[in-house]
């Protein structure tokens, strides 16, 4: 593996880059401030715009680790982050990268996180040298679920009661793609 931290990815509609300071405003609008769009994830919707750009603030500094990966995704025909796409955790001993996501319920079910999780997931295993690559949901989620198959990830498993979100305990429903299986 060869880390090569969180470099832009272009796609047909999406450009996903590093966030800045200055994007606080629309992740607030666009996501982190609303309740359906946090609802099965483990961080708190923002209060305000000022918890969006502390978030900011913490991840910034973090694009000088080459293990850090933490992209805006960027609709191009409206130039501003509409969501994230990040590993939220990874393990280099068995070269896995764990992935998070969350948009904008204004372009949900247009098939654009799919669009961005495919990006991420060819730049980890062709770019990084992963050879796995999860996610995991909330089975009362189902729509996140579609975003992993549409990437060609496999359904694994659903741990019962292993997780938390902002609904409490909660199942996990487990999915991964390995390197091996992007070549059958």
């Amino acid at each position: 593996m060869q880390h090569k931290g969180t470099c832009t990815i272009g796609t047909e509609r999406l450009i996903l880059r590093r966030f800045t300071l200055e994007d606080a405003q629309a992740m607030y609008e666009n996501w982190a401030g609303d309740p359906e769009v946090t609802r099965y994830l483990m961080w708190p919707t923002h209060s305000s715009v000022d918890v969006s750009r502390w978030v900011l603030g913490q991840w910034c500094p973090q694009y000088e680790k080459p293990d850090y990966y933490q992209w805006a995704i960027v609709l191009r025909e409206l130039g501003q982050p509409i969501g994230s796409i990040s590993v939220v955790e990874h393990d280099d001993r068995v070269a896995k990268a764990h992935i998070g996501y969350a948009m904008g319920r204004k372009w949900w079910h247009q098939g654009i996180m799919s669009e961005a999780a495919q990006a991420v997931m060819d730049f980890l295993f062709d770019e990084v040298g992963m050879r796995r690559v999860e996610a995991r949901h909330d089975p009362r989620n189902p729509h996140s679920g579609g975003v992993m198959k549409k990437c060609g990830m496999k359904y694994e498993g659903t741990l019962r009661q292993s997780d938390w979100n902002n609904q409490g305990i909660c199942d996990a429903s487990y999915y991964a793609l390995l390197a091996e299986d992007r070549r059958k």
